[in-house]
């Protein structure tokens, strides 16, 4: 083809080249099932130590089996930075869950199953590579969201007033 016809024919090219581009803009970066999966999960677990309020916000990749989490215990108001695996079963899975502090101590392991919006499984403390106290824990979604909602911040009512010497 001689360069004369190839300028003539890229104005007729040129839409449907961008066209296409414009198509690959519209397709999600999700599945179906990280759609369905992903967001915030609050929930109980009840142990030898009691009760203690949960909150865990889920992010899966299904097509690498990947998981990653943020457990929040709302009673001692620590948060633990989780990564393991998801396995497919049905219309749910499988959960493996390591939780470390601080980016490098090891407390926590969940072993779970999702089924619909709830996790239900065992939550076992970690101390030195053993796992030990377990609590049974049920974790129902509550938002699509995967971002953990912050505290309100305070208002001059409740901060304290500074006292003068």
């Amino acid at each position: 083809m001689s360069p004369r016809a190839t300028r003539a024919l890229l104005p007729l090219l040129l839409p449907a080249v961008l066209g296409s581009c414009a198509l690959g803009a519209y397709l999600s970066p999700q599945t179906a099932l990280e759609r369905r999966v992903n967001g915030l999960y609050e929930g109980i677990g009840v142990g030898a130590t009691g009760r203690v309020p949960y909150r865990l916000t889920l992010t899966i990749q299904q097509r690498e089996g990947r998981a990653t989490a943020v457990l929040v215990n709302d009673e001692s108001r620590k948060s633990y930075a989780g990564s393991g695996t998801f396995k497919v079963n049905g219309d749910g899975g499988a959960l493996e869950l390591s939780f470390y502090e601080n980016g490098k101590d090891h407390r926590a392991n969940l072993h779970g199953t999702m089924t619909g919006t709830t996790i239900s499984g065992t939550l076992r403390t970690v101390l030195l590579e053993r796992e030990l106290l377990g609590y049974v824990v049920n974790l129902n979604k509550v938002s699509e969201a995967t971002v953990i909602p912050a505290a309100p911040a305070p208002t001059q009512e409740t901060q304290p007033k500074p006292t003068q010497p």
